[in-house]
């Protein structure tokens, strides 16, 4: 079996979504000094959230496989919390200091 094979169209169609919808709120949503990376995680975290939707039969607007509609609604909703994912910080650390004994 090829790997192609094993990967549902639906998974392809929800995984181009998550990246269209990300770039869409990072582009046109009015947030200050944000980065991609939360945007991103909230997004699959709604899409996450739109699959379970469908899980349970809840009626839901599909493109194919993916559950979109509550996908998206999910996502925009969760748009706010991304301030609060952590990311590394952008400042360099400092070195640690030698030890000061004198080698003898």
């Amino acid at each position: 079996m090829t790997l192609v094979k094993l990967i549902p169209p639906g998974g392809i169609v929800a995984a181009l979504a998550v990246l269209i919808v990300s770039q869409l709120f990072f582009a046109f949503l009015p947030y200050k000094k944000r980065s991609y990376l939360p945007i991103l995680l909230m997004t699959a975290l709604g899409f996450g959230l739109g699959a379970l939707w469908d899980f349970l039969g809840l009626p839901s607007l599909r493109l194919g496989q993916a559950n979109v509609l509550p996908a998206a609604v999910f996502a925009l909703l969760l748009q706010p919390l991304a301030r609060f994912v952590p990311r590394p910080s952008r400042e360099p650390k400092e070195p640690k200091q030698s030890n000061p004994t004198p080698r003898g």
